[in-house]
């Protein structure tokens, strides 16, 4: 694994990897979205290409709303610093379109009521859902090499709209991200993500159980089902369903961009963030490069489907600011 000052010296690295992660949560949450869409499951079986009219959906959204928020705080928000990228991208220009996870629009609904963070996030409706890990990776980005920093400025995005297991599986994704774009090996990302859970946390217990799978059925054609049915939430999935899911993808899929693309694409339900999430993590350990160039092309303007202002950022852009931005920090 790289120090991060050994990342810092090495521009060329810094940005393929940081492009890779962002792109990379752009083409999983859009080839997610439509992985679990029933008419292209019934035309394709699985998907394994970028289709058409595939695009963004809220997580990659709101993940450019995150990056804006480090990048206009020059790398250190505070929770007034947040609050204001919500009102200025959100509330200042007229709420969230009808795409986001329920949470997003309680957290909406609070700061217009004048609520602050924490509290927006703490007295919240389903605020121990994946709404602010699916966010999370440019955080990682910015403090690549270093998992505490990453997962203590996770907190402080996450908790606007989330508590408890909403914002400590934030920090996880935080951590493991930081981690794969220093080189980190697929066992040292997955250790980051764990080491920040509280012991007797449901993230914790179901981490340990996504963990137990993979130990059982170290094959992930056969880890399959269980990940589905062992994990399952009733109603609605939680982030202590969806991200030990991602954990246990990118664990059986070793890393690897396609495959793990593949798996996490057609896995149903959650499938646009757990897609985007284990193809974030593969394209910052693997850079851009990993990534079909056609597919970057496809993604990297957001459609505006939840956020209307994400359509006039450039993921490419916002991971070389990012870059930038740590570099001279």
């Amino acid at each position: 694994m790289l120090s991060r000052e050994e990342l810092l010296a090495d521009r060329k690295l810094y940005v393929s990897k940081a492009r890779g992660c962002l792109a990379g949560l752009g083409v999983g949450d859009a080839m997610g979205d439509t992985g679990r869409n029933q008419e292209y499951r019934a035309r394709y079986g699985v998907i394994t290409n970028m289709y058409s009219d595939a695009k963004s959906t809220d997580d990659t959204e709101f993940g450019i709303l995150t990056a804006c928020c480090l990048i206009e705080s020059k790398g250190k928000p505070s929770l007034s610093d947040v609050r204001d990228a919500w009102k200025k991208y959100i509330l200042d220009r007229g709420g969230a379109k009808k795409r986001a996870g329920r949470p997003l629009y309680g957290a909406i609904e609070n700061l217009g009521r004048g609520m602050m963070p924490p509290d927006s996030g703490k007295y919240n409706v389903m605020n121990t859902d994946d709404g602010a890990a699916m966010r999370i990776s440019p955080v990682g980005i910015f403090r690549a090499g270093d998992p505490e920093g990453a997962a203590a400025l996770a907190a402080i995005d996450a908790c606007i709209s989330h508590d408890a297991d909403g914002i400590w599986a934030a920090q996880a994704v935080a951590a493991s991200v930081a981690v794969a774009m220093a080189n980190g090996s697929v066992a040292e990302i997955m250790e980051a993500g764990r080491k920040v859970l509280p012991a007797g946390s449901w993230m914790a217990r179901a981490m340990d159980i996504a963990m137990r799978i993979c130990d059982e059925k170290p094959d992930i054609e056969v880890a399959f089902e269980d990940l589905h049915t062992r994990l399952w939430t009733p109603e609605h999935a939680t982030a202590a369903e969806a991200i030990p899911q991602v954990y246990a993808i990118f664990r059986l899929t070793g890393g690897d961009f396609r495959r793990g693309l593949l798996w996490s694409a057609n896995f149903g339900r959650d499938a646009d963030t757990i897609s985007g999430l284990v193809c974030s993590l593969s394209g910052a350990l693997h850079g851009i490069e990993a990534i079909p160039p056609s597919w970057v092309e496809q993604i990297r303007h957001a459609s505006g489907v939840c956020l209307d202002f994400s359509k006039d950022k450039d993921l490419l852009e916002l991971a070389d600011q990012l870059v930038d931005l740590s570099r001279g920090a």
